[in-house]
């Protein structure tokens, strides 16, 4: 396998990785925004059935509970990541990850220490790039650290978890090897990082003030790589610096200080001085809600009206009328972006620069809504309308989300008419055969996780399976034993293969494949 190849694979299992703390996200934000948008000085003032005693105690202790989630994000990111990235035993890699995070900031706390590096009594330890993590003064470099940690700890688990050792260790040997050998490679870390850490954290807060001091070339590009790199699954190791780290800016609230705008937005959530949330929203995330709400139920509508009258366009409208309302209520666009890549690269074309394009539209509007991961409306309604307009400009999202929708609309039905792309219902099979292919979907069966591993090539072709919010993620050995149509047949929009990399797209239900395929193999190992 070729560098490049070795990279991606790694790149891919890292957004997948990636994607197990940041499901933790729309909790904590559930719980901060319920509670700050029910608690608000005004709110209750508007409305006095809300001064009840009880009610805001409870709304309180979901105000603490949400905090608590968000400020452990440095090691939830550790744990997440490296259990998410190893292929097998991940509780020990868990296990590990703690292990090597709190080496590594207790490490950099000693160094301090042995230095003459801490702050002295009663000064502010941000002025020194420090700050209190889990009761430590170390170096603040935040959620970074703990995905540092999951990192080296999937590497080192990966090495060690299988070594064994002479009779008289043989106990240490194993998987109980992976935490101790991680004690001892971050405290080479930890050292490492004390010493270079300042010029990154510097250079990363320079990459922000750059971002942010671009404007909306800044929203156009970000939105423009965003999209590009959804189709290799990387997206979200891209966005991850600009959710967690200086480079989406940095902002005190409630007296700390904060990086990222995501992890901004969340301490504005529980701050009640807060007045407008943080500006990089409006750069770098608000726009995100024209295109999932407004503009590809335009697309899904479009490629509906560009089916001829007939058969074809009756059998086709619940399923785009099922990939619109998937888009608009929870922020997947995924099955209607590669249906579009898969009639027509242009299509994409079309959508990545229409995409980027709303980035500049909500920065211009001065638009701050936070998500924490589906820009659907239900995070607009949490994070946009019961928020206020005055702290997020919620009402411009519905002014100027129509007109985008007729834009999206008309500028898709007229390029997949001209292009003659084959978008759903405008194939060249059959009316019958149509319908059938359109209102496949995957429906759990015995039957259903047999064929998809048969379609991949069989066990022996499968190398390591799993998924991601919406993708089934394959490694196999030969790729040309891949049975797109199959896969097809038990429900999956599409298929990617990227060399040994194969990506299904099921949607949001592909958690219930992984499931069945999982009971699947375990039953093979079972009867074996």
């Amino acid at each position: 396998m070729s560098t490049k190849q070795r990279l991606l694979d790694f790149g891919q299992r890292l957004g997948k990785a990636i994607l197990l703390p940041i499901a933790i996200l729309p909790v904590a934000g559930l719980l901060l925004g319920i509670s700050s948008a029910l608690s608000g000085a005004v709110v209750i003032e508007t409305y006095p059935i809300l001064n009840n005693t009880i009610l805001q105690a409870i709304l309180q202790i979901m105000n603490a509970a949400g905090s608590g989630v968000f400020s452990a994000l440095p090691l939830i990111f550790a744990v997440g990541i490296a259990a998410g990235l190893v292929r097998g035993d991940k509780g020990t890699a868990g296990l590990a990850a703690v292990v090597g995070y709190f080496v590594l900031i207790i490490t950099i706390n000693a160094l301090l220490k042995v230095t003459g590096g801490l702050p002295p009594e009663g000064a502010d330890p941000r002025a020194y790039g420090q700050g209190l993590q889990f009761g430590v003064m170390t170096l603040q470099m935040g959620v970074f650290g703990g995905i540092l940690a999951g990192i080296v700890t999937a590497f080192v688990h990966d090495r060690y978890y299988k070594k064994t050792l002479p009779e008289f260790l043989a106990f240490f040997g194993g998987s109980r090897l992976v935490p101790i050998v991680n004690t001892f490679v971050f405290l080479i870390i930890g050292s490492l990082m004390f010493l270079i850490w300042p010029m990154i954290g510097n250079g990363i807060a320079a990459f922000g003030e750059l971002a942010t001091g671009l404007g909306v070339v800044g929203s156009f590009l970000y939105g423009i790589t965003l999209r590009t790199l959804y189709l290799l699954g990387l997206h979200h190791v891209f966005y991850l610096p600009f959710w967690t780290t200086a480079a989406g800016g940095t902002m005190e609230v409630g007296g700390q200080i904060y990086e990222g705008f995501q992890t901004i937005f969340l301490a504005q959530l529980s701050d009640p001085n807060t007045t407008k949330f943080f500006e990089s929203l409006a750069l770098f995330n608000s726009g995100r809600y024209f295109h999932m709400m407004f503009g590809m139920p335009a697309v899904a509508f479009a490629m509906y009206k560009a089916i001829p009258a007939g058969p074809k366009r009756k059998a086709t409208a619940g399923f785009l009328l099922s990939l619109g309302l998937t888009a608009f209520i929870t922020g997947v666009t995924e099955p209607l972006s590669f249906a579009l890549l898969f009639a027509s690269p242009i299509l994409f074309v079309i959508e990545a620069l229409l995409f980027a394009t709303v980035f500049v539209v909500a920065a211009l509007a001065n638009i701050t809504i936070g998500s924490t991961f589906s820009a659907g409306v239900i995070e607009f309604l949490l994070f946009g309308v019961f928020q206020g307009h005055a702290k997020t400009g919620f009402l411009w999202t519905i002014l100027l989300g129509l007109p985008i929708a007729i834009a999206y609309f008309w500028i898709f039905k007229f390029a997949i008419l001209k292009l003659n792309a084959k978008t759903p219902g405008r194939d060249e099979t059959g009316d019958k055969e149509t319908e059938n292919s359109i209102n496949s979907s995957y429906e759990s069966n015995s039957d259903q996780p047999k064929i998809i591993v048969a379609a991949l090539g069989g066990m022996d072709n499968i190398t390591d399976i799993d998924n991601c919010a919406t993708r089934l993620r394959v490694s196999v050995i030969k790729p040309d034993l891949v049975d797109a149509d199959a896969l097809k047949s038990v429900g999956a929009y599409n298929t990617i293969i990227r060399g040994k990399s194969i990506q299904v797209i099921f949607g949001p239900k592909v958690n219930i494949v992984r499931t069945e395929i999982d009971e699947y193999v375990q039953s093979l190992s079972d009867g074996s």
